[in-house]
């Protein structure tokens, strides 16, 4: 199975926080899977950390690659493709990370894991 990790389940992974499920974390850990962390992830927390509204022991730019290396978790660029999908995409979630994330899920035929919504 092919994973696009949301944003804050790659935190909740990488901390060991309770709010992530069982079967989401087995799923990450399982290495018959291939698990992917996008750009649009990278970009959201460089954000968030900038803001003042994420705490890393280091820089995102330094700590994330660290940890996916660790982890086995690959990077997922943003194409111009993904971002065409956003025409035809449903209203049914305003932040435009979220939506930028389930183009390129569909766009590469992955599953999401989120705690967000479904999709």
């Amino acid at each position: 199975m092919r994973i696009l990790l949301d944003t804050h389940i790659f935190l909740w992974f990488i901390s060991a926080d309770s709010r992530l499920s069982i079967v989401a974390r087995d799923a990450i850990r399982n290495l018959n899977n291939e698990v992917f962390l996008s750009v649009v992830s990278a970009w959201e927390m460089i954000v968030k950390f900038q803001l003042g509204k994420l705490s890393l022991p280091e820089s995102p730019d330094i700590y994330v690659p660290k940890i996916c290396n660790q982890y086995q978790i690959v990077s997922l660029g943003l194409s111009e493709d993904c971002v065409w999908r956003l025409k035809n995409l449903p209203n049914i979630h305003r932040d435009p990370f979220d939506r930028m994330l389930i183009c390129s899920a569909i766009q590469h035929n992955m599953v999401i894991v989120t705690d967000d919504f479904f999709y």
